[in-house]
This record gives C-alpha cells, structure tokens and sequence, in this order.
C-alpha cells in the first residue's frame, strides 16, 4: 500500500494451465487418428472414382488433421507454467492455434468452390458406386469423432473448431453419398460437382463465427455470457459503494475469464467493516451471478479517483 492509497485487492485464483481443451486431449487424439485414416482413405477413393467430391472431402479432412494437431499442441503449451513474464503461462496458445485453424478453413474452403466450378467448364466421368462406398466410410468415421468432441465443444473453442470442421465432414459426407447416388442412377456427372459447392458453403459462413469468436478473445472483448452493466449494477447495490470505473472484463483463452475493477467506497463504510469483509462480499457477489475464475478489485476512498487523474496528468 503506497502512502496516501487505501488500495484493497482480491483474487481468486484459475489454474492457469488447466485450460478446458485440456480435459479432451485423449478424445482429440483419437479424432485426429480417425482424421488421419479417412482422409487418406478418400484420397485413394477420390483417385479411383475420379469423385471431386471426394477430394473436396478428403482435403477438408487434411485440414481438420491439421487443426486438431494444432489443438492438442497449444494444449501442450498452454499447460507450461507461468513466469514472471508471461503471467498467464502460454494459455493463449490455444487462441492463437484457433485462430490459425480458421484461416486455414477459409482457404480450404475458397479452393473447394474453385475446383468445382472449375469442374462445371470441364466435366469429369465420376464413378458412382464407388464414390458412395468411400462417402459411407468417411461418414460413420464423422459420426464416430462428433461423438467424442459433442461435450468439449461447448467448454472449449480450440474443440469446437474441431467439432464445426468434423460436422461439416459429416454433412460433406453425405453430400458425397447423395451426389454418387444420383450419378449412379440417372448418369448426371453434374451432381458431383454441386456436391463439391455444398461441401465449400458449409465450411466458409461456419468457419467466419468461429473466427469471429476468436478475434474477441484476441481484442479483449467483454466475454459473450458476462453482461458489463448487470456487473456494475451489482456492483454498486453493495453497502457503501459510491462508484465503480476501470471495469474490465475479458478471456485468456477458453472457460479462463477475468476481471478487474476500481470500486469507490465511502471511507466511513471501510472503517467500519474493513477491506478484507467488503472483499468477501465482492467476490461472493461476483461469484453468485457471474462465471469469472479470477477477479482483482482495487479498493478505493471517496475522492481517489480525482487523485489518480491528478497524478495520471
């Protein structure tokens, strides 16, 4: 406490390195190892049946390999320990490897309607049957691995992308299997390409939220399920509370939000019940309406503010 400051802080501490992709790394192992097997799996089936369709899948399933070797490598280093110079450890790792996965969607997804327009101007002699036992194969694998990631993706969203580019799959997959359906049936080369085009829309809008996500976190945007105002109105219901300003809130990565706030409180109302019981009563109340894991209030007299913007100038 620097002399003539009345500074209280309180913090309630997150294992840092317990990030929320962190509890589906074996899940993510395995959905990385179906990846890996289908992809190569539609590759030689694509080649065989000359399918664009199947190509189309089988690279967004190399992306997808990609991305979650991304995750489960930031989850490696989000669990390193903090330092003293990055005092949240390397958490926002997994941020950055979902950020990279989307880019990397977005580029998938631009080649994919690229090729199948191309394969409009020039069609190919696609062999039905054998498309649609490779979509079968690529389509149980999707379900299997959206089973595996259907939980983490709602905590985590390194796993979520994974989740969006694995339902995509899905969805592609059977795209697959009805454009083949309907080559085999009626000989309308067409189809192969319009299901490549399905293929593409699906990755591109899903992958633009997913990003849009992901630049919040990056931006230090207020986390989505924190209401800013509700926070502050709680805030100054509290006995003796006069103001609250610096109100910060924001995520380190995925499940990890924190805040920070200068409360203003009548000096009479410190003296009497003190810094460590007006602390208490800030974090339970913070702690009963608000999914914050760490929270730092800074205490402060009536009149304080005015001292800090004198020293500020």
């Amino acid at each position: 406490m620097g002399a003539g400051h009345d500074h209280g802080h309180a913090h309630s501490h997150a294992p840092v390195g317990g990030t929320a992709t962190a509890a589906y790394v074996g899940r993510l192992r395995v959905a990385l190892s179906i990846t890996l097997t289908v992809m190569v799996v539609e590759i030689i089936g694509g080649v065989v049946a000359d399918s664009l369709a199947l190509v189309a899948d089988a690279a967004h399933m190399a992306t997808d390999a990609l991305g979650l070797g991304m995750a489960l490598l930031a989850v490696h280093f989000a669990n390193r320990p903090p330092t003293g110079n990055r005092t949240f450890g390397y958490a926002r790792a997994e941020i950055l490897a979902a950020l990279a996965n989307c880019l990397l969607l977005l580029v998938v997804g631009g080649y994919v309607l690229y090729e199948a327009i191309q394969r409009f101007v020039t069609p190919a002699d696609t062999e039905g049957g054998l498309t649609i036992v490779f979509g079968a194969i690529g389509l149980v694998a999707n379900m299997i691995s959206l089973t595996l990631l259907m939980r983490g993706q709602k905590e985590s969203l390194n796993v979520r992308g994974a989740f969006l580019e694995v339902a995509a799959d899905a969805l592609g997959s059977l795209a697959v299997i009805v454009s083949a359906a309907v080559i085999l049936t009626t000989g309308w080369q067409a189809a192969d390409p319009i299901a490549s085009l399905v293929i593409g829309l699906m990755i591109v809008p899903r992958t633009f939220k997913l990003l849009r996500e992901t630049l919040d976190v990056l931006l230090e945007a207020a986390p989505k399920d924190v209401d800013m105002a509700e926070v502050r109105t709680h805030i100054l219901a509290l006995d003796g509370v006069e103001d609250v300003h610096d109100l910060h809130a924001w995520t380190i990565t995925s499940g990890m939000p924190v805040l920070s706030a200068h409360v203003v409180v009548r000096s009479d109302v410190l003296s009497a019940i003190g810094h460590e019981k007006l602390l208490h009563e800030l974090q339970g109340c913070l702690g009963d309406h608000f999914d914050v894991e760490h929270c730092t209030f800074q205490l402060e007299p009536s009149g304080h503010a005015e001292h800090e913007a004198r020293l500020c100038h």
